[in-house]
């Protein structure tokens, strides 16, 4: 069995879903993916199902009805793995905004580098952007430097959705505490290892937008981020992520 589940929430991912399937599982390192899907109406699960049967054992999907959010389909991805045994857990976009080949550079950061948590990240010293808009770089940036600003929290790239984290760090969060769903829950996941001291590192990557298929980001998901990180601080004096040892 492999020891690394990569978990791809999909919303009308049909033009990129079987080209990601196929281009990770060339990949020189064996990794077994997740898609967890959110009823898209264009068919993307109905694709997936068919890759299964190239793939029996290496490919999984989880359906869910409506879309339930990127925070909660991670979750559900999180907890699928580590109850499989899985020791490395990757979140990805489906879009091909994120090179598969970085996978195995995350792994090696985690696996050989020693790092409980690897970002791939935009904003590090080797990482770009492409394709992107003066306005959407303005805002992401900004954002990265609003977060560091707010939660004091050494990440360059704290919205970077393209990470791997070693399942020492899930086991340890209390994900039923995780309470963004957009791209806020990216922050919060990082916030919580970095307060509970896990080793974080930045890996650079080349982030490119889009070409097939439509973005997902909207007034609401900005509005959960700003208020969202003045709110996960607050409550962060207060509680803590940590998951209680039962018994």
């Amino acid at each position: 069995m492999a020891d690394s589940l990569v978990i791809i929430p999909t919303y009308n991912e049909k033009e990129n879903i079987v080209r990601m399937i196929d281009t990770i599982f060339s990949l020189e390192k064996a990794f077994h993916i997740l898609i967890v899907d959110d009823g898209s109406p264009d068919g993307t699960a109905e694709l997936v199902r068919q890759k299964q049967e190239d793939h029996a054992g290496r490919l999984f999907l989880i359906e869910r009805k409506g879309k339930l959010g990127l925070g909660t389909a991670y979750i559900t991805g999180f907890k699928w793995g580590l109850d499989r045994g899985y020791d490395y857990l990757f979140e990805m976009d489906a879009d091909f905004s994120h090179n598969p080949k970085d996978l195995v550079r995350l792994y090696a950061a985690c696996e050989e580098g020693g790092a409980d948590v690897a970002i791939g990240s935009r904003y590090v010293k080797g990482g770009r952007l492409e394709n992107w808009p003066f306005d959407r770089i303005f805002l992401s940036f900004g954002a990265s430097l609003y977060v560091k600003m707010i939660t004091w929290m050494p990440v360059n790239d704290p919205t970077a959705g393209f990470i791997c984290y070693h399942r020492r760090v899930l086991s340890s969060i209390d994900l039923d505490k995780i309470r963004f769903v957009g791209y806020a829950f990216q922050i919060e996941m990082k916030f919580a290892a970095y307060k509970l001291g896990f080793r974080i590192v930045e890996v650079p990557i080349t982030f490119t937008d889009r070409i097939e298929g439509s973005s997902k980001m909207s007034k609401g998901i900005v509005k959960e981020a700003v208020w969202g990180v003045l709110q996960m601080r607050f409550r962060s004096f207060f509680s803590s992520y940590a998951l209680e040892a039962v018994g």
